[in-house]
């Protein structure tokens, strides 16, 4: 059972989803939670209900955080982004294991290792991916999605939002294809149905019309 002034991993795992739609300007609603989360409408309906009765969320048609929910959702990104920089920089797993790890460790993770996970780290400001951690000394980049970009134009890598952590199978191809946050490139061609090809770390590499206009570059 959660101790005093905790919250069962579930109403912990509603607030990171919502905070996350949110912040990946997704609207929240119903129907992305049960897809973000593979869960049955009922059961996001049944665990709205009982978020709004925690005092967690208000629920207008729009699903909103309330200052409480808020400062949950920010500590349970926190500790998972803190936890996938982690495991990628110190135990070198890779973004698809590192990010599937980290949802474990979220619920689980104490102040006092969260704490020292942070100071081991050098306090960074995002996760492997770019999204910035809760707490930290982030500073926004000022980015534009890769699909805004016209050929020829040259772009740094600034980050790959959650949605795109969530289709299978994306995260190994752009980390196996060096589409990183740091990374540089060039934008060589781009085709009708809306895939781009990128020139990055001395190959070619095409990104579809999903993923391109959610990676953020600056230019």
């Amino acid at each position: 059972m959660p101790a005093a002034g905790e919250h069962h991993p579930a109403f912990e795992e509603y607030c990171e989803c919502i905070f996350e739609l949110d912040e990946d300007d997704v609207d929240v609603i119903q129907a992305r939670i049960a897809e973000r989360l593979q869960v049955s409408r009922p059961a996001v309906s049944e665990m709205v209900k009982r978020l709004e009765a925690e005092g967690l969320i208000t629920n207008d048609g729009a699903i909103r955080l309330t200052d409480d929910g808020l400062e949950l959702a920010r500590r349970v990104v926190r500790r998972h982004r803190l936890a996938e920089r982690f495991l990628t920089d110190v135990l070198k797993l890779s973004w698809a294991e590192a990010h599937h790890e980290a949802g474990r460790w979220e619920h689980v993770m104490s102040d006092s290792v969260e704490t020292a996970m942070d100071e081991l780290l050098g306090s960074p400001t995002t996760c492997p991916h770019g999204n910035p951690i809760p707490g930290s000394d982030y500073i926004d980049p000022d980015s534009q999605p890769l699909a805004g970009l016209a050929v020829g134009m040259a772009f740094t890598v600034s980050r790959i939002p959650e949605e795109l952590e969530f289709t299978p199978g994306l995260l190994e191809y752009l980390e196996e294809s060096a589409i990183r946050p740091g990374r540089a490139g060039t934008v060589t061609a781009a085709s009708p149905d809306g895939t781009i090809t990128i020139e990055i770390d001395g190959r070619h590499v095409g990104v579809g019309s999903f993923a391109s206009e959610r990676i953020l570059v600056t230019s």
